[in-house]
């Protein structure tokens, strides 16, 4: 079965030229294309379950894009790759999984998002292995449709902590999508199902 990939670029003929090169090779399928990172298309994001997202950071003002991968990561759990459509200061690429270029070849792009997943996939897997109370904490709040900024300061512990965290949930239990997380909290009593509004 193929890999799922969301690109999220600001220019259509980039976005369509990905589809074309993961269409042409037939590895990975592109699960939707975003043109920004408004609410909507954050909204989105979250009932696509994909395995890589790959972002150009230029769809975030300058300000923003040093926490790109935290504001994507509130919203799925996927590789985060950067497109670099055009500059971009390093310290702001050093958050992604990996990064595509512009003039990379099909092949280096099939590489780089391989690479990527299978980075996220070669962390240890412990099927099986119990939540921590903390990390059973953090899939109630997630159940119930917080976001990691919601959750960190709930908590009083960092953004990147609640992602940590959120890392070590998939992990264990091998589900990335929120609507998942929440199944396997009203199965697992964590959660009562009268506790949604």
């Amino acid at each position: 079965m193929s890999k799922k990939v969301l690109v999220i670029v600001p220019s259509i003929i980039a976005a369509r030229g990905l589809e074309s090169i993961f269409s042409d090779l037939g590895e990975f399928q592109v699960a939707g294309i975003l043109r920004d990172l408004s609410q909507s298309s954050l909204t989105r994001l979250r009932s696509i379950d994909a395995d890589a997202i790959i972002l150009d950071p230029s769809v975030l003002d300058y300000e923003s894009r040093h926490k790109a991968r935290a504001r994507v990561s509130e919203y799925s759990d996927a590789s985060v790759i950067a497109f670099q459509s055009g500059l971009c200061d390093e310290e702001s690429l050093k958050q992604f999984d990996e990064i595509i270029g512009l003039y990379d070849d099909p092949t280096t792009v099939i590489r780089k998002v391989r690479e990527a997943i299978s980075a996220e996939n070669d962390s240890p897997k412990t099927e099986g292995e119990e939540l921590s109370a903390r990390e059973k904490e953090i899939l109630v709040s997630v159940a119930k449709g917080m976001l990691n900024k919601e959750i960190a300061d709930q908590y009083n512990i960092s953004i990147y902590t609640v992602i940590t965290h959120r890392k070590n949930i998939t992990r264990k239990t091998g589900i990335k999508t929120v609507a998942g997380l929440t199944v396997y909290a009203l199965l697992n009593n964590l959660i009562d199902v009268n506790s949604f509004e």
